[in-house]
């Protein structure tokens, strides 16, 4: 086993009828001061919104709301939010969605600590903080694990950019998990969701560093459960089995345990936001439309990881390294497939683009091919650019 650090200080509240402990949760932060914040509809329809709002009366806590969070969430609210923050003197945000509701309070939660630094400086490494008001949530999609997760990401509409931040300072207090929440999904949320959280933990298993065994065996295991019980949920989203296992297999992939004692590699996220940036994509299909591209494009540098990936996970009997590992990645794509995600470019609502944007999308993520991106193979503006190229197809 590698070395290295690991800080899982999220408390976690499971199961039916889980959000009724949301007030007592947020008044053991020693919270007094709430800035709610929610994506819309569905919150609202369900009756949750107020289901909450009741639990915070309860326990004297005052409140007010920030909604209409949107996937790929968006910078101007972040901004609308910390203001708001700031003028209540909210000492917690409490998230009430998934992971654009719960990356939108993380942004709040910075910009709130720090009076007179823009967060979006922050986001693009421009401004340096080191501290951030306590965020909670209450989980209503299984997709993003931003519920245990040191990351947030956030969209600039103005220039087109998504961007993550990653610190231990924005790992939620709490996270309220009942997977009944989840049970009215559309469809279409709750695939990119599955592959979300598939992604995550590949992002974590296929990078350069061998001998994590447990680590190996911890992220085999959950990606097996999440395909399993992803394609029963696909058919029956009020299968409580299936559908709780997800919610759990979200969290677990996206809080490091899959990835301890190896570095993230991510490469496939980068790829995913200069489209999801551009074009306001879901991010799960921005994920399924470039894995397989990038997978052909990196295996033979280690056709072994591809192939134990393919016996492990997908149960493919040895064919030898190669075949093995190129099975692994079409099983991969096939199960894409099956949850009607795209597996190219081409398949999604943007249709093919022209090279330029490609290479735009490229340039944009390297900046300027001043970096490298991944780590299982380092990516170059041009790497980046034939792993877009070989995506763009139908």
């Amino acid at each position: 086993m590698q070395g290295f650090t690991q800080y899982m200080p999220t408390k976690i509240v499971f199961g039916e009828e889980a959000e009724k402990e949301t007030g007592k949760l947020v008044k053991e932060c020693g919270a007094s001061k709430v800035l709610l914040v929610y994506g819309g509809k569905s919150a609202v329809k369900s009756g949750l919104l107020d289901r909450i709002k009741r639990e915070l009366e309860k326990v004297n806590v005052v409140f007010e709301e920030l909604g209409g969070v949107q996937p790929n969430p968006r910078l101007d609210l972040a901004r609308e939010g910390v203001r708001k923050a700031i003028d209540m003197d909210a000492d917690l945000m409490l998230a009430v969605g998934g992971g654009s509701v719960i990356d939108t309070a993380k942004a709040i939660a910075v910009g709130a600590a720090n009076e007179g630094i823009d967060i979006w400086d922050v986001w693009m490494g421009k401004a340096f903080v080191s501290k951030a008001k306590p965020v909670g949530a209450v989980l209503t999609i299984s997709a993003a694990g931003s519920e245990m997760s040191d990351s947030a990401v956030i969209t600039n509409k103005e220039t087109g950019k998504k961007a993550g931040f990653n610190s231990d300072m924005v790992r939620p207090r709490f996270a309220v998990m009942n997977p009944k929440l989840t049970y009215t999904l559309p469809k279409y949320q709750l695939a990119c969701g599955i592959v979300d959280i598939l992604m995550h933990t590949l992002e974590r298993y296929f990078t350069p560093v061998s001998g994590n065994q447990l680590t190996d065996e911890i992220a085999e295991g959950l990606m097996r459960t999440l395909i399993e019980n992803g394609k029963t949920a696909y058919e029956n989203q009020e299968d409580y089995e299936a559908m709780s296992e997800i919610m759990w297999c979200s969290s677990l992939s996206h809080n490091n345990l899959t990835g301890l004692g190896r570095p993230k590699d991510f490469a496939c996220h980068k790829l995913g936001h200069e489209i999801g940036g551009m074009f306001d994509e879901a991010h799960g299909a921005t994920l399924s439309a470039v894995w397989g591209s990038w997978a052909r494009y990196v295996y033979k540098l280690d056709a072994a990881r591809f192939a134990r990936y393919g016996r492990k996970v997908w149960k493919i009997k040895d064919k030898g390294e190669e075949e093995t590992a190129v099975l692994a990645i079409e099983a991969t794509e096939e199960f894409f497939r099956f949850l009607h995600m795209p597996t190219c470019i081409g398949e999604m609502n943007i249709g093919i683009q022209p090279d330029e944007i490609l290479m735009q999308m490229a340039e944009s993520a390297t900046k300027g091919d001043t970096v490298k991106l991944g780590c299982f193979k380092k990516l170059d503006q041009q790497d980046m650019y034939e792993i877009y190229k070989a995506a763009n197809h139908r």
